[in-house]
């Protein structure tokens, strides 16, 4: 049935299992071994032990403590993202990485529901020779295939790939192998033949989710889920999903650029405000340790309409190029359009501005853009925006090697961030000699005079 009788809404009906009926008042065995005492919680902690994924951004967002970072044992890990962004490129580095330095005592399973395996190989041959060619130092012109022999790997046999689809089997397999690593791609992909539903419903999804979880954790088996999202950018399936997970990871970023980021929006073992920054190359992902750098490295001095900003993504700080274009409006209604800011954000700084700046942004369209594809909420950000649409207005360039870092509050006044120390000590490194914030300025009036 396609429509609830009961509320009209269309394809909320979720097939389930139907289990015996539970019987009330059981008698328990010995509840006593169900009841742990604090010193062992503390020893079953210092067993759950990470280790690399061998892609440092990757660990970083994962978390954990400083040398310590990567998977825990056991740990689900779903990550999302829009087709194409480069999921499976990313957890198939993974896979060679962890193969590669023995990380695992185990196999690595690889679950290809959406993909045939050789496909992967294809992929992994990519990988390998692109590491062959940076030891190298330089590219070879022969084919990636022609150069790569899986059979004189020393860890090929360690790589299983699972191409059936049926829950059960991925299951079994876990339980049998005991991997050191699983790879589902994709969980949409998945069913079990207990349920009638269609692969990716709601159904499907949420019980197949559950089965390898537990299968995973029994084994202390750290796996990755691939996931859809919708056209809003949402995970598609059931809302629990998020929850039966221990993490959920977003990888987003222009299609047609060569930047992607990676957060985790659900992480149970570490923090959910770090992000890892990759450059997508001819032969995979590659971590951007810097990534002040990347985000400056088109930043044009002594152009109006441009500054340079700090944010802070987890525990790193990172400067940021913001650029403003203010043109005399056609409309009725001046436009206020945003890229990588909200447009709440950008409304409230263009009416600060005219109020107590006196800055004639009643009849003129304002759009900003921050640099990069990069998506900015923190309200740090704020003076170098304004100063940014002040500059273009005006036609006036910033000077050279300035940093703003500041909150502007409704009545014009700059307000102080965290970690100012911080952002300072990144701006400086990189050779920002004049910082503006709420230490030498205390209103944007003061900051454009």
């Amino acid at each position: 049935m396609g429509q609830c009788q009961e509320c009209h809404e269309w394809n909320t009906l979720v097939e389930e299992l139907e289990s015996p009926e539970k019987k009330s008042g059981k008698v328990v065995a010995d509840p006593t071994k169900n009841i742990i005492s604090l010193p062992r919680v503390e020893a079953l902690s210092a067993s759950k032990s990470r280790f690399s994924t061998t892609v440092d951004e990757l660990d970083r967002v994962l978390g954990g403590e400083s040398g310590r970072k990567g998977m825990v044992s056991g740990a689900v890990m779903l990550i999302g993202g829009q087709p194409g962004i480069g999921k499976s490129t990313l957890l198939t580095q993974v896979v060679v990485g962890v193969l590669q330095s023995g990380a695992g005592s185990g196999p690595v399973i690889y679950v290809s529901g959406e993909e045939n395996p050789t496909q992967i190989a294809m992929r992994i041959a990519r990988i390998i020779q692109s590491r062959k060619s940076q030891k190298r130092a330089e590219k070879s012109a022969v084919d990636d295939e022609e150069l790569i022999s899986f059979a004189e790997l020393p860890w090929a046999e360690s790589l299983k790939f699972i191409t059936s689809t049926d829950v059960d089997v991925t299951v079994a397999a876990i339980n049998q192998l005991k991997p050191s690593l699983v790879i589902v791609d994709s969980i949409q992909t998945i069913t079990t033949s207990e349920l009638s539903g269609a692969a990716g419903s709601v159904g499907q999804i949420r019980e197949c989710t559950e089965r390898i979880t537990t299968a995973a954790k029994s084994q202390g088996v750290p796996t990755f889920l691939v996931g859809h999202v919708t056209k809003e950018g949402e995970l598609a399936g059931p809302k629990v999903l998020e929850h039966i997970v221990d993490a959920v990871l977003e990888l987003s970023g222009e299609r047609r650029g060569d930047l992607r980021l990676l957060r985790a929006v659900k992480n149970r073992f570490g923090a959910t405000d770090e992000v890892g920054v990759f450059r997508v190359t001819e032969m995979g992902y590659e971590s951007v340790i810097n990534p002040s750098e990347i985000f400056l490295e088109h930043a044009q001095s002594s152009v109006p309409g441009s500054a340079t900003i700090c944010v802070m993504e987890g525990t790193r700080p990172l400067l940021i190029e913001v650029q403003s274009l203010v043109v005399q409006s056609q409309l009725a209604m001046p436009r206020r359009v945003g890229r990588g800011v909200e447009l709440s954000r950008l409304q409230v700084l263009a009416a600060v501005l005219q109020k107590h700046c006196r800055l004639p942004l009643g009849t003129t369209d304002v759009f900003v853009s921050i640099a990069g594809g990069f998506t900015v909420r923190e309200p740090a950000i704020d003076l170098g925006l304004a100063v940014a649409i002040a500059s273009s207005l005006k036609n006036t360039a910033i000077p050279d090697r300035t940093v703003f870092i500041g909150e502007v509050g409704l009545l014009g006044e700059v307000r102080g961030v965290s970690y100012l120390e911080r952002r300072v000590k990144e701006a400086k490194r990189l050779g920002f000699e004049h910082i503006i914030s709420r230490d030498n300025f205390k209103s944007v009036r003061e900051v454009l005079q």
